[in-house]
């Protein structure tokens, strides 16, 4: 073989393998960049799951959170309605029994305690009293209105309770202190104190 054309044939070796060498080295630099693709990809969907998953949680904390607070006011205000029901029944069965205060054998006492407290509330040396037809028969205006040197008059009756109305200076003035009033007014101081009672705890 002629110089010249084993020369040719090393230069075309040379070639080859040089265009072997690139091939290799671009596929291996392609491999790299696919692989370095690959990874933050990766990276990227586990840093996207991570997101959405703790969004997730928060989510699911925060609507559980949500419905036990929900439920625990729902509880409470059932809790309460109860309370008030109870108590509400409670006072309407003392209502009800206050008619029987006129059978007591201090119910004298108690009727002057009414008026007597009624005229000291108005502060008033002149009224006009209104009773039931049970208060009137023992209530002695007269001797009232000796003992507190007053001018104290019977009015019509009651319609409805036991005890008395005091009004004076024309109607200016007015003390309702019936027994049902009277309880009516301590209804919310007593509540609370008679609610412990019925469940059994020392006031």
């Amino acid at each position: 073989m002629k110089p010249e054309a084993e020369d040719i044939e090393r230069l075309g070796v040379a070639i080859m393998v040089e265009v072997r060498e690139d091939a290799e080295r671009l596929r291996a630099e392609a491999k790299e960049k696919a692989d370095a693709i690959r990874n933050r990809a990766r990276e990227q969907a586990e840093a996207e799951r991570k997101v959405v998953l703790d969004r997730a949680k928060a989510d699911a904390d925060r609507l559980r959170s949500q419905s036990l607070a929900t439920a625990q006011l729902k509880a409470r205000s059932m809790q309460l309605e109860q309370r008030e029901k109870i108590l509400n029944n409670v006072f309407e069965e003392a209502k009800k029994k206050l008619a029987d205060v006129k059978d007591r054998n201090d119910f004298n006492a108690i009727v002057q305690m009414l008026v007597r407290e009624a005229l000291s509330q108005l502060k008033v040396d002149q009224a006009e009293i209104r009773t039931d037809e049970a208060t009137r028969t023992v209530l002695k205006l007269d001797d009232l209105s000796k003992e507190l040197n007053g001018k104290f008059s019977f009015g019509g009756n009651l319609d409805e309770g036991t005890g008395v109305v005091v009004s004076a200076l024309g109607g200016k003035l007015y003390f309702d202190n019936t027994l049902e009033t009277r309880l009516e007014r301590l209804q919310s101081a007593l509540r609370s104190s008679v609610y412990k009672v019925l469940m059994g705890e020392n006031v």
